[in-house]
């Protein structure tokens, strides 16, 4: 028969990745919209961000933090101002954010 913990685990595991895609279709417009907003920008510090997105949350290793469709989601990015490149760490459900450690995360 197999140990049933270890299929209810897989079960379980196999639910989060499809609610995890779900909800991140679901993120899709907020995402597109806000990566428009990025390309066009020019953001040399963190304030430029602050300025432009009033609830983003600067944090440490250049890392920040928005908040997507509604304050349902997470984007969390890093930023080399200077160059103007910005790298996707994460992007995630609410819930899925409170248990990643912002400044290290490297989910892409």
């Amino acid at each position: 028969m197999g140990d049933t913990g270890a299929n209810e685990a897989n079960r379980q595991e196999q639910s989060e990745e499809l609610l995890g895609a779900t909800q991140l279709r679901r993120c899709a417009w907020p995402l597109h919209s806000w990566y428009d907003e990025a390309v066009k920008a020019t953001w040399r510090s963190p304030q430029d961000v602050k300025d432009h997105y009033a609830n983003a949350n600067i944090c440490g290793n250049n890392r920040v933090v928005f908040n997507m469709g509604g304050n349902k989601y997470r984007l969390v990015v890093e930023m080399q101002y200077r160059a103007g490149i910005v790298w996707v760490k994460f992007v995630g459900t609410h819930a899925q954010y409170d248990r990643i450690d912002v400044e290290n995360v490297n989910d892409y």
